[in-house]
């Protein structure tokens, strides 16, 4: 399905706790986008952003929260980030360093037909500014628990900037139904991190809404979402 012309952005925020303190923050400017959550972890998320896109017919979504930075020093805690694709990490055979993927299992999460393409473990996204954009969000099932975990996932996406569990999910459903996606996360903690004393979500939302905003203050095609 196809979106309708002149149909609204959608705008999908994974938790109650993200989707408050970004209303917090100042939350978005009536007519900027329709705002609704979309769950967590990735299941959850793709499930109800196919359902949302099939009830609303978008024009774009836009997916908006936290994530952990791979190298907070190129890519800052508190800082946001869009993304110019994300991949899946977890979906195949095996665990730790015997982990194999759907390319290597000769098993693609999505076939591949006449309207959309085959999918292994990485979709291209549709950035507002491609130019500007991180190379790749790697959405997991589980947060990594520690530096070697996250050493390993970064191992086989090397290029990956940030690590969420939702992004994969929504971007999935988005390219079955034909909708460009984007997506926005503001960087909270390092990956691996898992004590939240030193996580900073309100900095990091603060910079994902900032950002998110300008992007869709850029989008030229913005004018009446309501």
């Amino acid at each position: 399905m196809s979106p309708s012309l002149g149909s609204p952005r959608l705008l999908l925020v994974p938790t109650a706790l993200e989707a408050q303190r970004l209303a917090d923050l100042g939350g978005w400017p009536a007519g900027s986008a329709l705002v609704r959550l979309c769950g967590f972890g990735p299941l959850a998320a793709a499930a109800r952003a196919s359902q949302l896109i099939a009830e609303l017919r978008p024009r774009r979504v836009v997916l908006v929260g936290i994530a952990g930075s791979y190298d907070p020093e190129r890519w800052p805690i508190g800082s946001a980030a869009e993304f110019g694709a994300v991949a899946s990490d977890g979906i195949g055979a095996g665990e730790a360093g015997e982990f194999r993927g759907p390319p290597a299992l000769g098993f693609p999460q999505w076939p591949g037909d006449a309207g959309v393409p085959r999918i292994e473990d990485r979709i291209e996204l549709a950035p507002f500014d491609a130019a500007r954009a991180a190379p790749l969000l790697l959405t997991t099932c589980t947060a990594a628990d520690g530096d070697a975990m996250a050493a390993r996932r970064r191992a086989r996406f090397s290029a990956a900037a940030g690590e969420d569990m939702e992004g994969f999910g929504v971007a999935l459903a988005a390219a079955l139904h034909g909708v460009p996606v984007a997506i926005v996360r503001g960087f909270s903690n390092r990956v691996g991190d898992r004590d939240p004393t030193r996580w900073k979500i309100a900095l990091a939302l603060g910079a994902a809404r900032k950002l998110a905003l300008e992007l869709l203050e850029r989008d030229d095609g913005g004018a009446g979402n309501g």
